[in-house]
């Protein structure tokens, strides 16, 4: 039987878990935005304390291209961090720096890296904290890795810990193509045409948005909303 590939471009707001089970009562998961098929799992993660971009889909072969290493596909992030780094801060991010991956030093492969205005995402819940006495600076990176915890660790590494972090890109898919949404269902040749593109330098667009709604994709009578233990195959 052939499989219908389904392809969900998705906004993951902040404390959302990047899988669709609670780990505990408290928790909110992707099925607290949406209810998907239930053969759809997330494209790589978003820690729980991240935003944005998120591909959810049931094309495996996609998944791969997406989420191995060998292919580098470029993920980029905005990144709001503390203090002003200056240009021989941003150049160890571009070149290099030293991290901790699995206790063991780790050097990060070459970045894209620059600074950017502010970006209007949608509103944090709760939002950063003010300091007057502290300077923030908004900063785009680049890479096509995906250590763990990887850009914080990065930008820990110039001494500019991250306030809050947004996927903006996925290869050439971008957070504008929202347009306002918190989701947006895809074709098979869209994603494709996207995902091969890539920018060399991602420029924010500032867009107006309204608060985001939950959307509700009416499916098969097998929705996720009625299995109790599903985890994301990674």
């Amino acid at each position: 039987m052939k499989i219908i590939h389904k392809y969900f471009l998705v906004y993951k707001p902040y404390m959302v878990l990047c899988q669709f089970t609670k780990e505990q009562a408290e928790d909110r998961t992707l099925a607290d935005i949406a209810t998907f098929p239930i053969d759809c799992y997330p494209v790589g993660r978003l820690d729980k304390d991240s935003e944005g971009l998120l591909l959810i889909t049931n094309d495996n072969e996609l998944k791969k291209v997406v989420s191995s290493p060998k292919f580098d596909k470029i993920k980029t992030y905005y990144v709001q961090v503390e203090g002003e780094p200056n240009e021989t801060m941003l150049n160890h991010l571009r070149n290099g720096v030293e991290i901790s991956v699995n206790d063991k030093k780790y050097i990060t492969k070459k970045a894209k890296v620059k600074i950017i205005e502010e970006p209007n995402f949608p509103p944090r819940n709760p939002p950063v904290r003010y300091r007057a006495s502290i300077p923030t600076t908004w900063v785009s990176i680049s890479i096509t890795e995906g250590k763990n915890r990887q850009v914080r660790k990065m930008c820990a590494a110039i001494g500019c810990p991250v306030l809050r972090l947004v996927r903006y890109s996925i290869a050439g898919l971008k957070y504008e193509k929202l347009e306002n949404r918190t989701i947006l269902q895809m074709s098979n040749e869209d994603v494709a045409k996207l995902l091969m593109r890539e920018e060399s330098q991602p420029t924010p667009v500032k867009v107006e948005r309204k608060k985001p709604a939950k959307t509700e994709f009416k499916g098969p009578k097998n929705s996720r909303s009625k299995v109790k233990s599903r985890r994301p195959k990674n």
